[in-house]
């Protein structure tokens, strides 16, 4: 049996996922942000439970966040509300940010 050229991983690619690249019309991936810059969260691009421990950490809608460490490898380092943030890489990759 041969797989479905639709699914990736296992998961049928649906017409509502944004599209793949570093930028979608809500925002760009706090992963690709470079350190130094002031941006501000504009969605997260996850599930009922990392969106949950997102947002107990103060990362939701609208908040401002200054980005102290991203090099690409490694996690990324937010500063929000005055408190820094060591967030692995995926998860970055998940938060959209303007």
């Amino acid at each position: 049996m041969t797989p479905d050229p639709s699914s990736q991983h296992g998961r049928a690619q649906s017409v509502s996922d944004p599209p793949a690249g570093p930028a979608t019309p809500r925002g760009v991936p706090l992963a690709s942000v470079p350190a130094g810059a002031t941006v501000r969260v504009a969605g997260v691009d996850a599930g009922m439970g990392l969106t949950s421990r997102l947002t107990s950490m103060g990362l939701v809608r609208g908040v401002e966040l200054r980005v102290v460490r991203n090099r690409g490898r490694g996690p990324a380092v937010v500063e929000v509300m005055g408190v820094r943030l060591a967030l692995g890489r995926g998860m970055a990759a998940k938060i959209l940010v303007r």
